[in-house]
């Protein structure tokens, strides 16, 4: 599962597997916690993080929407995502 960014600690992934489950979604890691994203409503859908983390997370995927809809629809072909710039 590759890495598509990384920004105050956080790691975001995407599973490159065709027919990956929906909805369209990203991992999140950060230290122990790890959470999933539904790309489509920007909402935690499984998992925890830190209240700080996640509204960070939440706000990156806001303002990254298109290309994260992008790398699904690639991931979903078996091809790689690209990186996506982190938060900053």
């Amino acid at each position: 599962m590759p890495t598509i960014s990384m920004f105050y600690g956080i790691i975001i992934r995407m599973y490159c597997a065709p027919k990956e489950h929906n909805p369209p979604h990203i991992h999140v890691y950060y230290q122990d916690d790890k959470a999933i994203i539904d790309i489509n409503t920007i909402e935690l859908i499984d998992g925890k993080l830190p209240k700080n983390k996640l509204r960070l997370v939440l706000a990156w995927a806001e303002l990254r929407h298109e290309e994260l809809l992008a790398d699904w629809k690639l991931a979903q072909n078996g091809e790689l995502p690209f990186q996506i710039e982190p938060l900053k």
